[in-house]
């Protein structure tokens, strides 16, 4: 009698960018003790800085914290985490960033599991009419994946969104006593995903999503980030998808990070947060 049993196949990814996110609060007693010009010469180089960013390749972007959480969110979307170091020891080198205190950051890579690719390939492929299992739909499925792979490199080497709110957050797969994510077999977790994605594309025309591969790179497993010029619609799009059984059953969630996006002049804003104290 064999009693092996055979390992649960894992999924495979693209990858683009890689992403970090930072969250910084502000020294605010520090902040106290500047003059006016003193806190206006920060935001210019601040602001600097970030135009500066804007001949890297990959993207960048900050945030307002909203809660006691933070003050400040950067977001950068890079080549290599090499590139993610040198944003992050260039954005040290600022006056501004000795007012900041490290509150929380996440290292991730932008992906796409090959679960959406093959289901979008199989369905394109099996509305010519073509039989599964024969040489004409295998040749069909291959030519399709090849395709949708190219298609997909819109997402994996994307712009950060424009949208007014992030809304950020790590997650994992439960491993647990009674349910583990990882021993269920391929077809049964593309199945679950497929379903799950379904409810996010309920919100398409809302939410732009951006999710982030991290095993082996950070503390959960993914991050997500949903941008949107609705803050509501995360709450109603988590909420919704906290009843489907990918999520129900295996899901794990960090800490959530709502943010508002700045622009350049945003750091006088930032730094006009507290009563003023000019001393010059």
């Amino acid at each position: 009698m064999n009693d092996k049993v055979e390992a649960p196949e894992a999924p495979q990814t693209l990858e683009g960018w890689y992403m970090l996110h930072d969250v910084y609060s502000v020294d605010w007693p520090a902040w106290h003790r500047l003059s006016h010009q003193e806190r206006a010469d920060l935001g210019r180089e601040a602001a600097d800085w970030l135009a500066g960013e804007e001949r890297v390749a990959g993207d960048t972007a900050f945030y307002h914290v909203v809660t006691q959480k933070g003050d400040l969110m950067l977001v950068c979307y890079r080549e290599s985490p090499d590139a993610l170091n040198e944003a992050e020891r260039s954005w040290r080198r600022t006056s501004l960033y000795s007012l900041l205190r490290p509150s929380y950051s996440y290292l991730s890579v932008i992906e796409v599991s090959l679960y959406e690719i093959q289901a979008i390939a199989i369905r394109r492929v099996t509305e010519k009419g073509l039989t599964r299992g024969t040489p004409e739909f295998d040749a069909a499925f291959d030519e399709e994946m090849e395709r949708q792979k190219e298609r997909m490199k819109a997402r994996l080497f994307r712009q950060i969104p424009a949208h007014r709110y992030i809304c950020f957050y790590p997650m994992n797969k439960r491993r647990g006593e009674h349910v583990n994510w990882y021993t269920l077999s391929l077809e049964e977790r593309r199945a679950m995903m497929r379903r799950h994605g379904s409810i996010g594309h309920k919100y398409h025309e809302q939410i732009v999503q951006v999710i982030g591969g991290s095993v082996g790179l950070d503390d959960w497993e993914w991050s997500v980030s949903l941008h949107s010029d609705d803050p509501l619609a995360f709450k109603k799009l988590v909420y919704e998808m906290r009843f489907d059984p990918a999520s129900a059953l295996y899901a794990e969630f960090g800490p959530f990070y709502i943010g508002l996006r700045m622009d350049a002049g945003g750091f006088d804003e930032l730094l006009a947060g507290g009563p003023s104290r000019d001393h010059a």
